[in-house]
This record gives C-alpha cells, structure tokens and sequence, in this order.
C-alpha cells in the first residue's frame, strides 16, 4: 500500500510556494531532491563556517598592529627586523643568538672566497705580452689560492648544514652582457628550513645525535678556518689585493671587511656571537618571515605582528596580498646606493628602484590611510663613499653643484622622498623620515621607540574614530 505526502504551505506565500515540491512528485525525484537540497545545505553550511572563521580572525586581529617591512634585496630590512626583536623580545632573541653562528662563519668564508676567486681570475687574465713594469701576481700570490683551498668544501658544508640553495632563478635573470660576480652564487634558505634549524641548534624538541652532528660540522670548520687565519687576514690587508678587488669592481657584502677584521676572534672553538655579529650577519631567506612582539608592557597594548618580506624583483609579486589591512609600512631606502646598480638587471640604479618602488607604494590605494616610514639606511656606507671621495653628482645628475657633504645628499634625498608622498598619495598623509644606520644598535634604539610611539600614538587615534 502506498503512502502519499501531502505538503501543506500557504498559497499567498511567494516563497512557500516556490519551495514546495510537485504536488505529483514521484519517490525517485523525491530522493534526487532531497539529495540536491542535503548538497545545498551542506554549501550553505561550510559558507557560514567561514564566514564566522572569518569573523573572529577580524575580531582577534583587532588588537593588532601589523606592520609591513619592504625594500629592495640588501635595503636592511632583515637587520631592521632585527633591531625589533633586539629590542622587544629580548629573551627570545637571546635563546636565538647561538644559532647564528654557522651564519657567521659562512659570510667570513665566502667572503675569503670571493677574494680567492677574483684572485684566480685576475691570474688567468695576464697577458704575458704585459709590460715588464706591469705588476703581476706571483707564485708568491698563487700559494695563498693553495693553501686556502680547503675554505671552499667549509663554505658547502655550512651551507648544507643551513639548508641553503643556490638562487637559480636569479642566475637566469642576470643579463648575459653583465660580468657575473665573482664568488659562489648567491643562496637563500627558506623560512621554515631556517625556523628548523633554530629549533634543532637550540636542542628543542630534537634528536640528540643531529645536535651532536651540527657541533661537529661548525667545530671542523671552526679548525679549518683557524689554521687558515694567518693567510687569510695577509690577503684582505693586502694593498694590492685591495687594488685588484677596486679595480675589477668585485663585490662584496656590506659585512665583509667586519668578519675578516674579526677573524681571531671568529675562528676559535668557544666563540659565542655577540649582538653586533647577528645583526651584521647575512642570510637570505626565501619566504615571508613573521614574528609577534609586545612593544608594550602595558597589558592593553595592542600586540605587533611584523613581517618581513622578500625585496629581489621576483619576490615582489608576493607584497600585494599583505597590503590588506596593514596598519604601518616601513620602508627601507638604502642611500648609499647611488652609485650601484641592482644584480637581477643592471640597467637600473638602485637609488632608482628605490624611488620606483616607494612611488608605487605612495600611489597604493590600497595603502592610502596606512602610516608610512621611511628609513633612509646605510647612512655609514654613505659617508665613507663620500670620505672617499665618491662624487654624488656624477652617478645622480640632478643633484647638480650642491655640496659633496653627507648631511646635503641626505637633505637632498629626504626632500625628493617627501615629494613623492605629497605629490603621489590619494590623500594627504603625514611620512615619518628616519636617516639611519641599521647596524647601529645605540642609535637604532633610539629610533624603534620613537617609530613605536607614532605608530600606536596613531593607531589609538584612528581606533577612537570607529
């Protein structure tokens, strides 16, 4: 015997009677629509999940302050990152701090390598049809290139114990006109390889035998470099040497001459880095790195979450999505720059790219009501540039017959950067402009609260308006 439902709803009802099934709907088209409509409730269902996961990561970041870090490769922004939790998470960066030791000795050993190589190229690049009178670099020079030839296996087990890699996709993006750097090619580590090894070096929740393992590989290459010093420190303080590396505009990192100036103290078997050598430390990573601060200790403080994010021309098209809800944008303009040019394309300047960059980011609707900082950083490079006799004018034209002092090119450049904000941002906003020297940690110190302050001076203000 068969059993009929009767679906009662009110006619005058618009949405009652377009819900209602047919009144003449058989058993197998009641099933694939109560199939359709389980499906649809289930959508329904996962949309309002959501929407109310959505909701309360708003509500929870209410309490933030998210800061954006950018800048082109080598700004500073990693040191600047640096600084912060210098300062605001102590305890933690100080639990940290062993673990940048293998950094260290890489950045001391690429740097004697790079010497080496450029070495080993001017050598090959004699010509035996040279005046008598030309200096050549003898076999007194090549027993330098003998002896420190173990350095090149210390520099591929510390990288490997580091997880880096070699940056093939910048390899591809140098020009083939450009005379590639000499040295090994440049390397990243990824943010959460590195994150691991923090962890591992720290004896944190890992095996005993890779802590034991870690020690080995940096004590070895410790010994190595130590019997290496003697020659080492000979060829950096080398006049020729110097010359040669002038002349063949090798490049090396901005730390370099402070690692090799440190080499005694670098190559022993307790050495334990300071705060100086960390923040001069070089490595880059690949990735967004974040971290979580409490830059104040009143216990309503809004916590501070910062990210740092590539600045190579082929990790900027990660920045957009952090532009969303940003509260602050500090930006890092390494002025000292004038007279470079970028590594991915050497056609361009790379004061140049950071006045492009910090146009795009003025002109950002996205970030029209964000607090922007600039730091106009490497001021130190700038002066000895300057103390060197470099001349401002004759890389930036513009900048005419003013005078070849550090305090007028840093006035000049300020103003230039000012302009852009007036003349480039959807609304007016105020730019706080900070001449700085990342590495400084006294100085820096000073700057960190005073950017501290603003920004949550303003923070609180805009909070008061909603």
């Amino acid at each position: 015997m068969a059993f009929s439902v009767v679906f009662h709803h009110d006619a005058t009802d618009p949405l009652a009677v377009i819900s209602a099934p047919p009144p003449d709907e058989s058993s197998h088209e009641r099933a694939a629509r109560e199939e359709r409509e389980a499906e649809a409730q289930r959508i329904s269902d996962l949309i309002d999940d959501e929407i109310r996961a959505e909701r309360a990561i708003r509500k929870k970041e209410e309490g933030i302050v998210k800061i954006l870090l950018l800048g082109q490769s080598e700004s500073g922004k990693s040191t600047t990152l640096k600084n912060f939790r210098m300062r605001f998470a102590r305890d933690r960066w100080i639990e940290e701090r062993a673990s940048w030791r293998a950094v260290i000795l890489l950045n001391l050993v690429r740097s004697a390598n790079t010497i080496l190589d450029a070495l080993s190229q001017e050598m090959d690049d004699i010509d035996p049809d040279e005046l008598d009178d030309t200096f050549k670099f003898d076999d007194f020079y090549r027993q330098f290139k003998v002896r420190l030839s173990p350095l090149q296996a210390v520099e591929n087990n510390l990288k490997h114990l580091l997880g880096a890699t070699e940056d093939i996709q910048l390899r591809k993006q140098i020009s083939p006109t450009t005379i590639p750097p000499c040295g090994s090619p440049e390397f990243f580590v990824r943010s959460r390889t590195w994150r691991n090894f923090v962890q591992t070096t720290r004896g944190t929740d890992s095996p005993r035998h890779s802590c034991q393992q870690d020690l080995s590989t940096l004590l070895d290459s410790t010994d190595v470099i130590a019997n290496g010093k003697d020659d080492i420190k000979a060829l950096w303080r080398d006049t020729r040497i110097q010359d040669m590396l002038w002349r063949r505009k090798t490049r090396l990192e901005d730390s370099a001459s402070f690692f090799l100036d440190s080499i005694d103290r670098l190559s022993v078997r307790d050495y334990e880095p300071t705060d100086e050598d960390v923040l001069r430390a070089r490595l880059r990573t690949l990735d967004i790195q974040e971290h979580d601060l409490i830059v104040d200790d009143k216990t309503d403080a809004p916590k501070w979450k910062i990210f740092d994010v590539g600045g190579s021309r082929t990790q900027r098209h990660a920045w957009l999505p952090y532009f969303d809800q940003v509260n602050a944008v500090i930006f890092l303009a390494p002025i000292s720059c004038f007279d470079e040019r970028l590594l991915e394309d050497p056609r361009i300047n790379r004061l140049e790219d950071s006045f492009i960059l910090w146009k795009a980011i003025c002109s950002s609707k996205l970030l029209q009501r964000t607090i922007l900082i600039l730091f106009l950083n490497k001021m130190d490079i700038l002066e000895e540039k300057i103390r060197n006799g470099v001349t401002v004018k004759r890389y930036l034209p513009s900048y005419a017959d003013r005078p070849n002092e550090t305090n007028d090119v840093v006035k000049y450049l300020r103003q230039k950067f000012k302009d852009t904000v007036r003349y480039c941002s959807p609304e007016p906003r105020v730019c706080h402009i900070y001449p700085t020297s990342v590495i400084d940690t006294k100085s820096m110190s000073v700057t960190l609260i005073s950017v501290r302050d603003g920004i949550l001076r303003e923070y609180l203000k805009r909070a008061d308006l909603f």
